[in-house]
């Protein structure tokens, strides 16, 4: 591994790098987002009702994460074999393109079905990129980073999230009130166009950095994977699949809070569009502080625990979260977005990064880390919003959405039904941490892949070939 001083001093721009690379990914990504709930129902599907368009702008939302993982496979292996920081230009270029397209692109009016399906196409390339930009990112901040730092470093990508978020929203407010009633004619079509500026100052960073210590040594040596998918699977499936089992409690209700109180919030409560905007832009502006904070104290606690923690307190939320928005007063429904996005998310994003990437060599960390983070995407992520809606409106039941077995008092069209949606995906993400091992302090310098040998002493690894 490299040495704590020649990992310092190039933590900066590698830190800016990967930062300001997923920031602006995740600004195109929550762009479409906020575009599915409040223009694309009315742009491409005004032949369905309001309900339904929503629906169906939603599933659109969808095909991203549905892509995610096969753009963390693909670019997972590319990153493997030919190194992370041209795998991460290929990410952005792909996504940058897609989001300024879709600016571009006709409405249902012009072009009829044929926009709503270009739409779609341009929504998978955007999941795609987005599948193979978080590990990437990742892996510049965490082969970079001394270990014992390595939950801090790590979870600086994170903080793109946040701030493509923030992005995104204040872009769409600022537009929204200058183009008034033109915004759903030709003004929401802005800030997709304003991500080409963003793609270019995001390829002049990171076309001068340096590879990271840990691959370059790799290619020196000739030690690549000839294929890291089927390197990491054989090694690593259990890591893989209880990643992603762990992600279920962060990404999911990241989505209800970001994606669907925007229709909960102004349809079912009243406030107006401009509050819950208002509240999710300083839930994402202060989570800038907790995110690395948490990452912090991840590397002091231990992942493991710090992890399994933040789920217990995500399912104790899930009911006082809607009970506060629910009073319809404005300072408690601004207080539980805020709260959602600074607390109860940060807490297990923070730790989130290095807790997945420090489970795989480096000659299939991209493949292993990108799979496990992103095969969660379409069940955790998409599809969130989507069961939250029907749940609310009583269109289906929990046991029709594949949730075996489950009966619940209240039945659908409820709040209470979505905050039981909720505490599942922390149970389910609280078992899966219990699985993995603590690896806080482990080396993870070695090319292969790593299984624990002692239980009591969870630093302890072994390469595997």
């Amino acid at each position: 591994m490299a040495t704590a001083n020649a990992g310092q001093q190039k933590m900066g721009p590698v830190i800016f790098s990967s930062t300001l690379g997923t920031a602006i990914e995740w600004y195109d990504f929550f762009l479409y987002g906020t575009m599915a709930t409040l223009v694309f129902p009315k742009v491409f599907f005004p032949k369905s009702d309001v309900f339904v368009g929503t629906l169906l702008a939603l599933f659109t939302f969808l095909v991203g994460f549905i892509a995610r993982p096969f753009g963390g496979a693909l670019f997972g292996h590319l990153g493997d074999r030919i190194g992370r920081k041209s795998t991460l230009i290929a990410t952005l270029m792909l996504m940058g393109i897609a989001t300024f397209i879709i600016g571009i692109l006709p409405g249902y009016a012009t072009w009829g079905v044929a926009a709503a399906l270009i739409l779609t196409l341009l929504r998978l390339c955007q999941g795609l990129g987005v599948g193979g930009e978080w590990g990437g990112s990742v892996l510049l901040a965490l082969e970079y980073g001394h270990k014992s730092n390595r939950g801090f470093w790590a979870s600086w990508p994170q903080m793109g999230v946040p701030i493509g978020l923030i992005l995104s929203t204040v872009i769409v407010s600022i537009v929204t009130a200058a183009t008034g009633s033109n915004f759903l004619v030709w003004g929401w079509r802005i800030p997709f166009l304003l991500s080409a500026i963003l793609i270019a100052v995001g390829l002049y960073v990171r076309l001068r950095i340096l590879e990271t210590p840990l691959f370059a040594a790799v290619k020196n040596q000739k030690r690549e994977a000839s294929a890291p998918i089927i390197d990491a699977f054989r090694h690593s499936t259990p890591e893989i699949l209880l990643s992603a089992g762990a992600r279920f409690v962060e990404q999911a209700p990241f989505y209800l809070f970001t994606v669907f109180v925007i229709t909960y919030g102004v349809e079912k409560i009243s406030m107006s569009r401009a509050l819950v905007l208002n509240s999710i832009t300083i839930g994402a502006v202060v989570e800038l502080f907790t995110i690395p904070l948490f990452g912090y104290l991840s590397d002091r606690v231990g992942r493991r625990i710090w992890y399994l923690i933040g789920a217990v307190l995500m399912a104790i939320f899930a009911f006082p979260y809607f009970l506060l928005m629910n009073t319809g007063s404005v300072v408690l429904f601004s207080l539980a977005v805020i709260l959602s996005l600074c607390v109860f998310h940060a807490w297990v994003y923070g730790p989130q990064a290095a807790l997945i990437a420090e489970r795989f060599g480096t000659r299939s960390r991209y493949s292993g880390a990108s799979l496990g983070y992103q095969l969660a995407a379409p069940f955790a992520g998409g599809l969130a919003p989507i069961i939250a809606v029907l749940l609310l409106n009583g269109k289906t039941s929990l046991t029709a959405l594949g949730l075996n077995g489950v009966t619940i008092g209240f039945g659908t069209g409820s709040w209470q039904a979505v905050s039981i949606y909720m505490i599942i995906l922390a149970v389910i993400s609280f078992l899966s941490v219990l699985g993995l091992k603590e690896l806080t302090h482990a080396d993870i310098s070695s090319t292969e892949a790593y299984t624990v040998t002692g239980a009591d002493e969870p630093a302890v690894l072994a390469a595997t070939d």
